[in-house]
This record gives structure tokens, sequence and C-alpha cells, in this order.
């Protein structure tokens, strides 16, 4: 691996013609790094495929946004959940999973998954995780969350899994001696003469080897960027979750799909009506232990709404939350486990406990407060079961990506499944092609984008949690979308009279925002129905002859969104069968 260049445009060849596409208004990069993949994460998914792809003896680079072990990974406290106990199957699990997906999962993406999932599980232990154990016995503790009829989630620390399961790959990541770029912000994608990924531009935030704007070039790479929780006002996502991956892969004309179908945990941690930012999450497994969700007058009005009671699927949940409280002129539900008693507290969920009681909530004497907020998102940059998009040589796996898996509704636990199992998937084809030598990498040459002001974050933000929140409708996804298209004009116009904002990280994450926001706005007002966790008060049905499909959106320059659908629940080939994989 080299480095090259410190100068302003050494990272690209002079005189190579810009590639199609868009780019974010940014320096021109002043130095590079060579290597044969770049993996851009750092979470399950990132880590897992960077593992895979240098054992394999490929000269592999890993770029975070944060430090390591920052990314939403180690937030995830429930668990992963495989076919691991007994009397369990990997066709149960599909089951779980296809009714949670609300008739859109693509059933060969869930077949991968639960199929492949057990093994990888015991390959992330072969790496150094440690999964919770039943007292005096060696097998792992299983419990069960929403939507699921086993008991099949896997747990560590009691409610601290994601955090253990990123202590592991973070220690192996380093114990691989593997270079990993830290503090840094993904740009664009570069391309070669053909079309082919042939790295990213990415900005460091002044720390290590590098600072500035500077260039991995490889052949492969793989986006594992997380979600885009911060595109609401109140998440569950850390503060880096602004959709920058799905932003990058739109720029560079990538299709991306099923953004409308956002997840609203339904048990967050209720801070009161003006909280804005990540929000501390209150498991699902709190429930699969046998609280009781409840109003203000104690009653269990789960009960009867569904055969699982409090353990439907999350998107039932949710919108049996907003349902009461409306009925009931509240804002919010709570959640009752004071019949854990604390020692189960203490040695359980640990994490959760001490979160509510930093706040001034004891769940040990008093009900928790919760109510939803934005979660997951079960679209993304569309992947075939390879993880390939449909950019040739552009992978991504885990939240950015939507391999099929979810559907309309994300079944618990899935999330760090998936990652882990189509990681390895994405390793497994990279590294089954010699290394493709790329032509000269090239960036996007189309308008650069205007750049939002830092501030208009919160401006999105507001609009988003005001008009596509957990109910929709018409109405407010139409002033959504105008309001959104507001703040786009304002930036042409501010760019064309020398106004606009200068480059920078917070820039850049307002200007991703606003261009994932647009798409999952879009998107959700031509779903002209009520599934999963899209929910339009004026469409409160479900609608299968029309929307048993998936939404794919695709980005022209400069501004324009171009939208088509799938025929069916099953997703097309990203790429010709007799195209060469990287």
């Amino acid at each position: 691996m080299t480095a090259t260049g410190t100068g302003p445009g050494q990272a690209i060849a002079p005189g190579t013609a810009p590639a199609p596409g868009i780019r974010l208004t940014a320096p021109a990069p002043g130095w590079s790094i060579d290597a044969d993949v770049v993996v851009v994460g750092s979470g399950v998914a990132g880590l897992t495929a960077a593992l895979r792809c240098a054992a394999a003896g490929r000269r592999t680079v890993v770029v975070t946004k944060a430090r390591l072990d920052d990314g939403s990974t180690r937030w995830a406290q429930g668990g992963i959940a495989a076919a691991l106990g007994d009397g369990d199957t990997p066709e149960q699990h599909l089951a779980d999973t296809l009714v949670a997906g609300a008739g859109l999962c693509d059933e060969a993406a869930v077949r991968a998954l639960v199929t492949e999932g057990p093994d990888a599980v015991h390959r992330l232990i072969a790496a150094g995780a440690r999964f919770d154990t039943d007292p005096g016995s060696d097998e792992i503790a299983l419990t069960r969350e929403g939507g699921h009829h086993r008991r099949r989630i896997a747990h560590a620390g009691g409610d601290a899994t994601g955090a253990e399961i990123s202590r592991a790959l973070v220690e192996a990541v380093r114990d691989a001696g593997l270079r990993t770029i830290e503090n840094a912000l993904v740009l664009d994608l570069l391309t070669d003469a053909d079309g082919n990924a042939s790295g990213v531009t990415l900005h460091v935030m002044g720390e290590g080897q590098h600072d500035g704007v500077g260039a991995v070039h490889a052949p492969a790479v793989v986006l594992a960027t997380g979600g885009m929780g911060q595109v609401f006002s109140a998440t569950t996502n850390p503060a880096v979750s602004t959709g920058d991956g799905v932003a990058l892969a739109l720029r560079a004309g990538a299709e991306v799909s099923d953004l409308e179908f956002v997840q609203f945990h339904p048990t967050v941690l209720y801070l009161g009506p003006d909280a804005e930012g990540q929000q501390p999450l209150i498991s699902e497994a709190v429930r699969g232990e046998g609280a009781h969700l409840v109003d203000a007058d104690g009653t269990r009005f789960m009960v009867g709404q569904h055969e699982l009671a409090e353990l439907a699927p999350r998107d039932i949940v949710a919108k049996a939350i907003m349902q009461r409280a409306h009925e009931q002129g509240a804002d919010h539900m709570y959640l009752d486990a004071r019949h854990f008693g604390a020692e189960m507290w203490e040695h359980r969920f640990p994490t959760i406990l001490a979160a509510c009681r930093a706040h001034g909530i004891d769940p040990v004497t008093e009900p928790i407060p919760v109510a939803p907020a934005a979660h997951y998102a079960s679209g993304g940059v569309r992947t075939d079961l390879q993880g390939r998009t449909t950019v040739p040589g552009l992978y991504a796996c885990g939240e950015v990506a939507c391999t099929g898996v979810h559907g309309a509704n994300r079944l618990a636990s899935n999330s760090l499944l998936e990652g882990l199992v189509f990681a390895e998937r994405i390793a497994e084809d990279i590294t089954a092609h010699p290394v493709r030598q790329p032509g000269e990498a090239r960036l996007p040459g189309g308008p650069p984008v205007p750049l939002l002001p830092p501030e208009a974050r919160f401006e999105i933000q507001r609009i988003m949690t005001r008009g596509a929140g957990v109910l929709r409708s018409a109405e407010s996804l139409a002033e959504a979308s105008t309001a959104l298209t507001r703040m786009t004009a304002r930036a042409r116009t501010d760019s064309d009279e020398g106004k606009a904002a200068e480059p920078g990280v917070e820039a850049w994450e307002a200007t991703n925002l606003l261009l994932v926001a647009r798409v999952l706005v879009s998107s959700a007002r031509r779903r002209e129905e009520t599934r999963g966790c899209h929910w339009r008060e004026d469409h409160p049905d479900r609608d299968d002859a029309s929307w048993q499909r998936h939404a794919l959106t695709t980005h022209r320059p400069p501004h324009a969104l171009v939208h088509r659908a799938t025929d069916t629940a099953d997703f097309p080939a990203t790429q010709p069968e007799t195209e060469p994989n990287p």
C-alpha cells in the first residue's frame, strides 16, 4: 500500500475525463492510498467484510467516521437472532422473518440469512465474541423478542451485545494489522472509464497520518456506513448516522430501495416532547423477558390486539402505542417491569437500568415512560445476494444496504445477523476473482451539490418528524416535500450568489441528510397503502394488488429523482450475470 501526493488534485490523474453522477462540493484530494479493497464503516458488517478480505490476502483499508468502535453496532442491546436452540430451525426463523416483513421480503435473501446465520454466529464466537451462557452450562443463553415464536436471541453482557461484538471485531482487526483510517467522513465514489468503482474520496478530521480531503484507490468498495436515523429529531442512532453511504450511492448513480420503511422502535425512553438527538433504547428483550406495556391507568393495551401481545412485530406495537396515546390525549405510554426485581434488572439489563436512572427513572420501582423513535432503515442501497449494487465494484452491507431480508419491517435482532452473513458473502465474492486492475480514477463530473449550512440539519429533522414520522398522510408528506424542495432551491440560489456554506463535516452531513430525506418522502408519497412500518393514515389498508413490490429510486443530475417499481416482492438482478466481478 502506498500513499502518494501532497498537493491538491494529485490523488486523481490529471486530465482524466469526469465520471457520470454528481459530487459534493469539496476540495480536490490532496493525498491518496492504494488498496485492493476499501471498507467504509466499522460495525459488524464492515469489520467482518474487512477481516475476511484481509485473510484472503487482499490489501484492505477500513475507513470509519469516528473511532473503530463508535458505530451503531455497539449500541445494539437485544442481541443477534439465529436458530441455535433445541427445536428451533432455520425454517421457523424464516417464517417469522417473512411475517414481520409484511409481504415484501425477498425470500431467497431471507433463506440465505437464516440458513447461513448459525454458522456465522459460531465463526463470530471463534473470532473472540463472548455470549452469555445458561447458568452452569456452556450453552448459549437464548431469549425472545418481538415477532419471534422461539427463544433464538443470543446476547452478551445482559444487554450489551453490540458492545461485545464490536470489542471482539475491533481486537481482531488490530491483531490482524489492518490499515484503518479513523475520524474520516467518506465523500464520493471514484470510478474508472468503464463505470467500475475505483475508490472513494474522504475527509480526515485532523487525526493520524493524513488530514483534509484525500482518496483511497481500490477496485472493490464496500459500503457499511450504517443508518440514517439522524434525519429525524428523535432517534436511537448515534450522531454519526447521517445517511452518508446512501447519499454517496445516489450521487454515484446507484439504485436505492424502500427508504420509506423506517422502523420506529416502539419502546424508547421518553424524555419529553422537545427531546432531540439520540435517545436511550429500551430493548425488545425487556418485553421478551415479560415486561408489560401499559397506559397511565396500568391497563395492558396490547392484550387482544395480537397473538403475541407485547411481543408482536415492532410496527404493530408502535402503532398501538400511538393509537392509545391519541385516544387518551397523551404523548407516551409505559413499560412496566417492576416484577423483575432489583437483582434481575442489575444482572440482565444493567445498561438499560443505568440509562433510566441517569434520567431520574428507577424501573425497579416505577414504570418506564416510552414512545416510538426512529430506529432502523429497512431500505437502503439495493444489492443482490452477493452484496453487489447496481454500480460494478460497489458493494453494500448492514443497515446501509437493502438486501430484501427485512421487507417492510425488520424482525427484531435480524440486523446484526444480516450484517454478519452478507459481509461474509461480499468477501467471498470479492476474493473469488482476481484483483481487477482499475483504470484512472475519476470524480463524478456533474455539477457539485450546493452545500447546506450546518444548522439546516435541525430544520430537516423537524420537517421529517412532523411530516414523515410514525403517522403519515398525503397532506403531511406533501408539506414535507414542499419544505425540502424549498431548502434545495435555497441552497442553489445561495450557491449562485456566492453565499453557499463552506465545505466541512457538518455541511456535508446536512447535505447528505437532505438528499436521503427527499428520497424517503418521495417514496412514502408514492406508496399509497399501510404496510409494515409505513403507516398512511389516509390509506390505512395493505394493498397487495398495487404495492406488493419494491420502490426503486435513482438520482439524476442535477436534482431529479427517478422512480420505478419491481414487478414482485423479489429483487431483480443488480448486474448482468455475464458481467465479470472485480
